[in-house]
């Protein structure tokens, strides 16, 4: 859920104390904790503005998306994807603070591949969503917040193509 936690769990399976390493990794963690909650501010805040650029990105490099028959035609289908959009990002916001993926991967990842297939929604076009839905985020943020949040970003993006 956190380094923090990772890292006191881990040494406690393993019966010991934290090493100094370990130690120095929380420190580094905890110091960065004033960036990562400004990337999350941000992120919160532009919310609405991330959003709608994403699905301009989106729906501009792949207009049959909304058009007729396409799986963001019509005024539900495009909320909903709008919806997915601001689900992710959140997701991503989860994992900026905990400094882990692992929100990304058991609420946004597990089952993507299920649902959407359900749903009749390809998996590629979920990945381009992600990415313009990345590019949108990180063009608000300077670039050490950028380069603190792109990684959350691309292991979502990695886990939709391995979902594909």
């Amino acid at each position: 859920m956190s380094v923090v936690r990772d890292l006191i769990l881990q040494a406690d399976d393993e019966l010991r104390y934290p090493s100094g390493g370990e130690l120095k990794s929380m420190v580094d963690f905890l110091s960065g904790g004033s960036q990562r909650l400004s990337v999350v501010k941000t992120l919160n805040g532009n919310e609405k503005k991330i959003v709608d650029e994403a699905a301009k990105q989106l729906f501009s490099r792949k207009p049959e998306y909304v058009a007729p028959g396409g799986n963001a035609y019509g005024q539900k289908q495009r909320a909903q994807c709008l919806r997915d959009f601001s689900w992710y990002l959140r997701l991503v916001t989860y994992g900026v603070l905990a400094g882990s993926t692992e929100m990304i991967q058991n609420i946004g990842l597990v089952g993507a591949r299920e649902m959407y297939n359900s749903l009749g929604v390809p998996m590629p076009g979920m990945v381009e969503s992600m990415r313009c839905l990345k590019d949108a985020s990180l063009s608000l943020l300077n670039a050490p917040e950028a380069a603190l949040a792109a990684p959350y970003f691309d292991y979502l993006i990695q886990g939709m193509q391995t979902s594909t």
